[in-house]
């Protein structure tokens, strides 16, 4: 690493540690020119994959819109906040495991949805009725009866 105060090449790290719960290094470096000490922060850098859309137009990832479609979903939901955290993380982490660059939003979709049904199976219905663009009441009752079959009889 160059040294910014007299950009030397050869520095030399003096103490390391953990900081951000684990998720960043802090580096105390000292350069061998200068002898002058500075602080640097590591941090893994997670590439999300693009999204290819239904009209072939392509996006960056984008958490925020993510999330706001999975907060519309379960408007006035009994979830928690730390539940849509965790599946929001889901979602991302099967994104990541693609090992794809690009990936089309009909996957994105079904991951949503997936983890949906295990969260709430009304945030669920909704999210699919904006998903599966439903046309009418009937697309409605066949989703809910599908769910319905699926429920274990007592």
């Amino acid at each position: 690493m160059f040294c910014p105060f007299c950009k030397a090449e050869d520095t030399k790290v003096i103490d390391s540690r953990l900081v951000a719960e684990g998720y960043q290094v802090r580096r105390r470096r000292e350069c061998t020119a200068c002898h002058e000490r500075f602080t640097t922060f590591e941090a893994a850098e997670l590439v999300m994959p693009r999204i290819i859309k239904r009209d072939g137009s392509r996006e960056p990832y984008n958490q925020d819109k993510l999330r706001s479609g999975i907060m519309r979903s379960l408007e006035k939901r009994p979830v928690p906040i730390e539940d849509i955290e965790s599946l929001i993380s889901k979602v991302e982490s099967q994104l990541r495991a693609t090992g794809e660059r690009e990936v089309q939003t009909e996957l994105m979709g079904q991951l949503i949805m997936s983890q949906l049904l295990l969260l709430d199976k009304v945030a669920y219905v909704r999210f699919a009725s904006v998903y599966r663009s439903f046309k009418d009441i009937r697309e409605f009752g066949e989703e809910i009866a599908r769910l319905g079959d699926d429920e274990p009889k007592q």
